[in-house]
């Protein structure tokens, strides 16, 4: 292969085939891409949310090897045993602050930007409101259909 067939053949979009995959696109002559953007599932958590947690793993998981650490001294009998116990009693406690941090934010989060708490009784209102109109749309497209089939006859194959 020369060197300018190389350069085509690479700047031609990637393609593969999955038996019985996705035969649709491919029927239809077009191409899959490689990678496609897929919607997240939840959306993303609030920057202030986002920085309590982070900063609760990071406490949390420094507590755990401090108290790791705390362990392995008093096995192996060190003088620095003492101290690492009380500090991992003192970082224990931090890490249940940083925990209950989060809580808090995410809390305080939803109260000040629009997470609106509807009673039940109301989201039932209009759950039935809804629902009402639904059935009045439907019903109307079907007596539309039935009009429309009028008008172009009686729909029987015969008049006999």
């Amino acid at each position: 292969m020369d060197t300018e067939e190389r350069r085509t053949a690479s700047a031609a979009p990637v393609t593969f085939e999955v038996a019985g995959a996705f035969p649709e696109p491919e029927a239809a002559g077009v191409q899959r891409q490689l990678w496609v953007d897929e919607p997240a599932i939840r959306p993303r958590l609030p920057d202030p949310v986002r920085t309590a947690a982070v900063r609760s793993v990071l406490i949390t998981s420094l507590t755990l090897i401090q108290a790791m650490v705390a362990y392995l001294c008093t096995l192996a009998g060190s003088w620095l045993a003492f101290p690492m116990v009380l500090s991992s009693v003192g970082s224990t406690v931090v890490a249940t602050w940083g925990v209950l941090d989060v809580w808090v934010t995410r809390q305080v989060w939803n109260q000040r930007h629009g997470v609106v708490s509807v009673p039940s009784s109301t989201a039932r209102r209009l759950r039935r409101e809804r629902r009402k109109a639904r059935r009045a749309a439907r019903r109307s497209a079907r007596t539309r259909q039935r009009e429309e089939r009028a008008r172009q006859g009686t729909g029987r194959l015969s008049q006999a």
